[in-house]
């Protein structure tokens, strides 16, 4: 905790930390005060109002374009004719700076050829062989194929075609011709064999050297291969791809400061591109194929350097904009902590003083907070609605679906309406809207709860001083501004219960302050879980009447609300009636699912919660918001269709006693390899940020955060789960370079500037600075 000291005229003197998180200059005012052992600044008036700092006038960025030369069609390129030009543009590939920025997803070596014995299952593979014999084949079932038997010196391997013109693959496949064959090679049981291979014949006399001289662009060195295949072979799309690098990547031009191309070893952008596509021969396959060769580190580096520079410049925007000082008064704050049945974590309140002061200071906050399932964030996130309501100020709480949305509403207008403050529902489904719209406009609603929409043009505040954004990674970025536009520079707080990978953080959240609620509440317990198949359902119904037997209480959680004929999955609705009528007749069996009103859920909640009912039976509407510490089992049925993240979220509604508690994760007997490593995660661990890892790792980062418009950058090449390492760096320079030059106008950064705006001025909205 920060001493505060007397100096010898007898004021108080300020902790350095104090002093430069506030930003205080001499005149300024602050008074402190002690809430539950901790420092909080309680008001702060500036000796004057801040201004602003603007960007210099007088050095505009400097103009940057796309040279001409790569807004070249792709007609231009031997080869590529109208219909070719067709299926590439359908692909995204218009123009050469399209394909040079289309880089090989992998590479095959074909600098030497392997001999049958060596051929590895999975792998593309080229090797040298003689026909033995060709036969047209009927499998078992009645399937028919054409089967060519091959050998060398080290083996045979059948080679089969499924798809085929008999009397062309007889003509072809003639005993004791040789050639080069090329594709995958699939195991099955004990014997390898490759499906519909390419291959080019040797003529009469040619060893295999000779051969392979023919080809020289497929033959002898790295060949990369590409994503794009549909209606375009890999030798065609290698050649094309070949023609661009060469001819046109001598146009793009290099935009990263001299100092850090030496400081990082990196190559040049036009010579990293041309080595992407044409790697050296005598270059390592492995690290071509990890994205660890100079020329995939070297364009990584670029393009997380910008990234990483929009975001640097967008967080200095924010701090230096005018905002709201808020003053802090506890007028409901300290009424709230009354009401509560429990104290504040010691992680609830650092950062809640970190929220406040943000909040005092004279610019915009715009903090993240983060933490695992149970932490307390709501609560934190109350507590800074009641400091802007004490300042006469409104706050705006978005949650990305209506259930979300209507479970913050029930766990906060209780508590609000007891001290005095009028919250209200905003959502698609909310009937009597107008008058709603109408109290929100005139101040009488302090606190809004809503989805999207909250952010809809009809909806207008008398004074929103805070908006709240939940689940932050299920919003883009432009949701986040157009409710920073319901106010004049309102403070922006956003909240997130699926802990956030560090690479994904770095991206995505990039331009916010973070805080992270890193203890649960005293009395939790840690949770036991466990993976149990579909056909030990009875010891699972077992479990599950012995805790309630001892007076606890159980979830179980289902999917859907209705049974669906297209998905074979079990529903609440239908389940919640099996199970009291023929599994549990003698105990009370309650149904909770997103089709209920929002009084019908909040009336089941609460008899839930008082005891009135043994088994709760609902849908993932129970993920956030329900604390019951005397449900200490929940079943998850068809676990594996479910993410990590919300595994863990639902996980997260009970221990929340002194008790034990446990999960049972209801599996059916056939799992997929996803579905088994992610319940196999859930076992082994109860992190949040391990569990998210995984999840990453699993999914991809577009499925992780759920849709492409969530906030994740469109990254041409990097990827931030490779390149983890990669974005660290060019976040540590970016932010350096930033502190240094904030506007970027001093010699030689101007350009820094307008290749910025170029890239990402659009996307981060940063039009404001060129």
């Amino acid at each position: 905790m920060p001493i505060i000291t007397l100096a010898p005229d007898g004021s108080l003197k300020l902790p350095e930390q104090l002093r430069d998180s506030l930003k205080l200059a001499p005149g300024d005012q602050v008074s402190v005060e002690i809430v539950d052992g901790a420092l909080h600044v309680a008001r702060y008036v500036p000796a004057k109002p801040a201004k602003p700092v603007k960007p210099a006038k007088s050095v505009p960025a400097t103009v940057v374009s796309i040279p001409e030369e790569l807004k070249t069609p792709m007609t231009a390129i031997k080869g590529v004719g109208p219909k070719l030009a067709d299926i590439l543009a359908k692909k995204g590939i218009a123009t050469v700076e399209d394909a040079l920025y289309l880089l090989p997803n992998r590479y095959e070596d074909r600098r030497q050829l392997k001999r049958i014995a060596e051929l590895r299952p999975g792998n593309s593979e080229a090797f040298f062989a003689t026909v033995v014999s060709a036969e047209a084949q009927v499998t078992k079932g009645g399937r028919r194929y054409f089967e060519a038997i091959v050998k060398d010196e080290t083996g045979s391997l059948p080679l089969k075609w499924f798809n085929f013109h008999p009397q062309f693959l007889k003509k072809q496949f003639t005993p004791g011709r040789r050639g080069i064959f090329i594709g995958d090679v699939a195991q099955f049981g004990f014997q390898r064999e490759m499906h519909h291979p390419e291959v080019e014949w040797a003529g009469e006399g040619e060893d295999i050297e000779q051969v392979m001289a023919r080809d020289p662009e497929n033959f002898g060195r790295i060949l990369p291969v590409y994503p794009l295949t549909e209606g375009v072979s890999q030798k065609v799309m290698r050649r094309i791809m070949r023609d661009t690098a060469l001819r046109y990547s001598r146009y793009v031009k290099e935009a990263l400061p001299e100092e850090l191309l030496r400081r990082h070893r990196l190559l040049s952008l036009p010579v990293a591109l041309r080595e992407a596509h044409q790697p050296d021969p005598a270059g390592s396959l492995a690290d071509l194929n990890n994205g660890r060769s100079e020329a995939h580190r070297s364009l990584a580096f670029d393009e997380l350097f910008f990234l990483q520079l929009g975001l640097a410049m967008k967080k200095r925007g924010i701090a230096l904009e005018d905002g709201i000082s808020f003053q802090v008064s506890h007028r409901y704050t300290k009424e709230l902590l009354k009401l509560l049945p429990f104290s504040l974590t010691g992680a609830q309140k650092r950062v809640l003083s970190e929220i406040k002061e943000d909040m005092i200071a004279p610019h915009p906050m715009h903090r993240l907070v983060q933490g695992d399932v149970g932490c307390g964030k709501t609560l934190v996130a109350l507590m800074a609605a009641l400091i802007c309501v004490e300042n006469d100020y409104q706050v705006a709480i978005m949650a990305p679906t209506e259930l979300l949305a209507e479970q913050h509403y029930l766990n906060i207008h209780g508590y609000c309406e007891k001290i005095g403050i009028s919250v209200a529902l905003l959502t698609a489904s909310i009937k009597g809207k107008s008058d709603t719209l109408e109290k929100i406009a005139s101040g009488e609603t302090l606190i809004v709860v809503g989805t999207h929409a909250v952010i809809q043009e009809k909806v207008e505040f008398h004074r929103l001083g805070l908006g709240i954004i939940d689940e932050q990674h299920r919003f883009g970025v432009v949701q986040r501004a157009l409710l920073k536009k319901k106010g004049a520079n309102p403070d922006i707080l956003v909240m997130t219960a699926t802990p956030i990978p560090r690479t994904l953080s770095m991206t995505v959240f990039g331009d916010l302050s973070l805080s992270v609620i890193d203890e649960l509440p005293p009395g939790r317990t840690p949770i036991e879980t466990r993976m149990v198949r579909e056909s030990r359902r009875r010891e699972v119904y077992s479990l599950v009447r012995e805790e309630v037997g001892k007076g606890r209480q159980a979830y179980v959680i289902y999917p859907l609300v209705e049974e669906s004929e297209k998905i074979d999955l079990k529903a609440a609705v239908q389940m919640a009636e099996h199970l009291a009528q023929d599994v549990f007749p003698d105990l009370r069996v309650g149904v909770l699912h997103g089709r209920m009103s929002a009084a019908e859920k909040e009336a089941v909640m609460k008899g839930f919660k008082a005891g009135n009912t043994d088994i709760l039976v609902s849908t993932t509407v129970i993920e956030v918001g329900i604390d019951v510490p005397n449900a200490t089992v929940m079943v998850i049925e068809h676990a594996e269709r479910f993410g990590l993240s919300q595994l863990h979220q639902l996980r997260g509604r009970v221990g929340r006693g002194s008790e034990r508690s446990r999960c049972i994760l209801l599996a059916g007997d056939r799992l997929s390899e996803d579905g088994q490593k992610r319940l196999e995660v859930m076992v082994k661990s109860s992190d949040g940020f391990v569990i998210a890892e995984a999840d990453l790792q699993i999914r991809g980062p577009g499925d992780f955060l759920g849709t492409r418009q969530a906030g994740l950058p469109d990254l041409r090449v990097a990827d931030i789960l490779r390149d983890g390492g990669v974005l660290e760096q060019a976040r540590k320079d970016a932010f350096a370079l930033v502190e240094r030059d904030p506007e970027l106008v001093k010699p030689g950064n101007e350009r820094l500037r307008g290749e910025l705006m170029l890239r990402w001025g659009k996307r981060l909205e940063l039009a404001s600075i060129g």
